[in-house]
């Protein structure tokens, strides 16, 4: 299968970006992989290529985090999140890809901006409120591999440590993408062409987990969170436009 070097640009960045997030940021900006492929090539074939490769940057950074996940969160918002994968599964055939590209696009901006300006920060939620950003989790998982803000959202009022945030985010999204095998492979996404891009991007995925624990270690996330995020702004916003019509 012969990739246009546009797109192949923006899947090995896409990869890099997620690996970094998956490892060193709990997955807050691997939001940003399949925006970022979904400007020259669909949504569908953006989360098909990206789920075999988000399960092995899973396998990387489970040998990292495991040993620091909270239970008790976990249970409390991972069989929302089995649910939220279920409403994807079950509503999925009743999209185009520019109805896609439209949600995935205001879907960016709402997080981006969420990001940005940190509303709530420092405020504990109740317990269901974790199993509604649980449920939207495993939605916005299933959809475009999103799992990760509405997971956040929540982690960030628990008051945990960095190794308890990261170790719970990487268990609960690890074990959202298993989940997401079954409904991929139903709806025919696990095609042979996706699965060879993925295989061969497979370097870059182990790369990006790589330097996302650099990052965590040495560097200072923060900024490096507020660059995803204005890049996720910007690219929220040509997606809206690009679905809505507007940029035709």
């Amino acid at each position: 299968m012969i990739l246009d070097p546009s797109l192949l640009a923006l899947l090995v960045a896409g990869v890099l970006l997620t690996g970094i997030s998956k490892s060193g940021l709990a997955g807050g900006v691997g939001v940003v992989a399949v925006p970022l492929i979904s400007l020259q090539a669909s949504p569908a074939f953006a989360v098909a290529v990206m789920l075999p490769l988000l399960i092995v940057m899973d396998a990387f950074s489970l040998r990292a985090w495991w040993r620091h996940r909270v239970d008790g969160l976990l249970w409390l918002m991972f069989p929302a999140a089995v649910l939220g994968v279920g409403v994807g599964y079950l509503t999925y055939g009743r999209w185009d890809d520019d109805l896609l590209k439209t949600l995935l696009g205001v879907f960016s901006i709402v997080f981006a901006l969420w990001g940005l300006l940190k509303p709530f920060r420092g405020y504990l939620l109740p317990g269901w409120v974790g199993a509604l950003c649980g449920g939207i989790g495993g939605f916005t998982s299933f959809i475009a591999h999103a799992g990760g803000p509405p997971l956040n959202f929540y982690l960030l009022q628990e008051r945990l440590t960095k190794e308890q945030f990261l170790g719970t985010a990487v268990v609960f999204l690890a074990a959202i993408n298993l989940v997401k095998l079954v409904p991929y492979g139903l709806l025919g996404l696990l095609v042979v062409d996706n699965l060879m891009v993925a295989l061969a991007l497979v370097p870059v995925a182990w790369l990006g987990v790589r330097l996302g624990l650099v990052i965590q270690r040495h560097l200072d996330g923060e900024k490096f969170f507020r660059i995803i995020l204005l890049l996720l702004l910007a690219l929220g916003g040509r997606l809206t436009l690009d679905g809505s019509g507007w940029l035709t």
